[in-house]
């Protein structure tokens, strides 16, 4: 131990001061692991790691990794350990509470599922992610961390389908979330691209506050928001320096799922590290569809300053484009074939939480026409306007959603006072994403606080979530870029 002290004292001595915080980040990982697992890295692992940084800013942190798959993979896991941990624990938790089904019996699951169907850097990213964990005193494998990077489709789309033959009843469509927009020509103020999103998410999940800077081998640079431990975004805000921006809302209502197909996960990854124009990301988001994580995908290029909109439904896919105008998301398919075939939504419900959203977009779509920017983006993601109510309002219904606060059920949560809502938000424009670069708040939207303790005392039929229900203070909106 007083060896591994001297070592990391001299390394220290020799890093820049402009990366003196993250290097102290990554001396005080390796103590830990070295305290949990009584080795220290191999001369290897220490050069494989020290290619990877970390640091934390205003509830986010920022992670950068770089190289070959493998190496990439035990960065993350390695410099994220205590969060992917954390991130493990939390999903097990809700898995098992939520189905009765053991955490153990999905891993398998999952493993049928989907080894088979991961492209070979993304396996490799993996098992680096998995050894990397294994380094720092973690214990799980390979198969949990596909499993956990699967989270999505898992619960929401696979476990439907499979609880509907246990009980022999109808599948539920899977769960909703998540408000987006872009804007090109004439709808923003410099004629350019102005791109939005905020996830919406259960409180209870684990954190998606790490803002992922990948520099791979082969393909391109990544900038995007993820959870710890995840090779893909899932709550799917990005940019690359192909020129590409882009995120999704999650398709309503929507129940169908092909065990045959390739995982979302991979897919999303793929194309957002191979692709060089919109054409190629939605060719590869199409190759193999599954139908898990039905979203519609909002991307942008910078380059030529073009728009479009992918809706991935399984049977039905839907694509438009253009260079002057907008596109906006909040779970309710645009794509008629989708919405009519695919979906149970009724897009006239105004009562209901997506289709409110949708309405108020159109709203401010047309009231700022012209005038949108970054600024502008900021306040709309923070929108509390409640058009079922026709009035301002914080609830499950608006832009800047908030569950705990909906007395009544509005789609979802589907209880009332659901600890469900906004948890971050996102804006980048063209001059930004040329840059690698884009602005991100940590927690709701509009800076209003989350205090776990006082809403469990207030709501005690959550109490089961005690041990994962985590406060979100109010934080500023701060700028990430990658390589800073």
């Amino acid at each position: 131990m007083k060896k591994i002290h001297s070592l990391l004292k001299m390394w220290i001595f020799h890093v820049p001061l402009h990366c003196l915080a993250a290097a102290l980040a990554l001396v005080a990982v390796m103590m830990i692991s070295f305290a949990a697992t009584g080795q220290a890295l191999t001369a290897q692992q220490k050069a494989i790691v020290a290619k990877g940084a970390r640091h934390e800013k205003a509830g986010w942190i920022y992670l950068h990794i770089e190289g070959a798959p493998y190496a990439r993979g035990f960065q993350h896991g390695y410099l994220l350990s205590k969060e992917i941990s954390d991130g493990l624990r939390t999903t097990r938790i809700n898995w098992e509470y939520e189905t009765s089904m053991d955490w153990p019996w999905l891993v398998e699951k999952s493993t049928g599922l989907f080894l088979n169907r991961i492209d070979k850097e993304n396996l490799e990213e993996m098992k680096g992610i998995a050894d990397g964990l294994k380094a720092a005193g973690v214990n799980t494998s390979l198969e949990e961390i596909i499993a956990y990077n699967a989270w999505i489709e898992l619960r929401s789309y696979w476990w439907p389908q499979e609880l509907s033959r246990m009980k022999n009843e109808p599948a539920e469509g899977g769960r909703e979330s998540c408000s987006s927009f872009i804007a090109t020509g004439s709808m923003t103020v410099d004629g350019k691209i102005v791109l939005g999103h905020n996830t919406m998410s259960s409180y209870n999940e684990f954190y998606s506050n790490v803002i992922l800077d990948i520099l791979p081998e082969k393909g391109h640079r990544i900038l995007m928001q993820t959870s710890p431990g995840w090779i893909h975004s899932g709550t799917d805000f990005f940019i690359t320096d192909a020129g590409l921006v882009g995120s999704e809302t999650t398709i309503g209502g929507f129940d169908a799922f092909d065990e045959n197909g390739i995982p979302e996960f991979t897919r999303m990854r793929r194309a957002t590290q191979d692709a060089g124009s919109i054409d190629e990301w939605c060719d590869i988001m199409k190759k193999g569809n599954n139908g898990g994580y039905a979203n519609s995908w909002l991307i942008g290029d910078i380059h030529t300053n073009e728009i479009a909109r992918l809706e991935l439904g399984l049977k039905y896919i839907g694509f438009e484009r253009k260079k002057d105008g907008y596109f906006a998301g909040s779970n309710v398919a645009e794509n008629l074939k989708i919405l009519r075939l695919e979906t149970n939504r009724d897009e006239t419900d105004i009562s209901h939480m997506a289709v409110s959203r949708r309405v108020r977009w159109k709203q401010l779509m047309k009231q700022n026409a012209g005038k949108i920017n970054l600024e502008l983006a900021k306040q709309m993601e923070a929108d509390h306007y409640d058009t079922f109510l026709e009035k301002e309002s914080p609830d499950g219904r608006t832009l800047c959603g908030h569950g705990e606060l909906q007395r009544e059920p509005a789609g979802w949560p589907s209880v009332p006072y659901g600890p469900a809502g906004t948890i971050d938000a996102k804006v980048v424009d063209s001059k930004m994403a040329s840059q690698m670069s884009f602005d991100a708040r940590w927690g709701s939207a509009c800076g209003r606080p989350f205090d776990a303790a006082k809403f469990l005392e207030q709501h005690p039929q959550f109490d089961w979530m005690k041990d994962i229900l985590v406060s979100r203070p109010s934080e500023p909106w701060v700028t990430f870029k990658a390589g800073e």
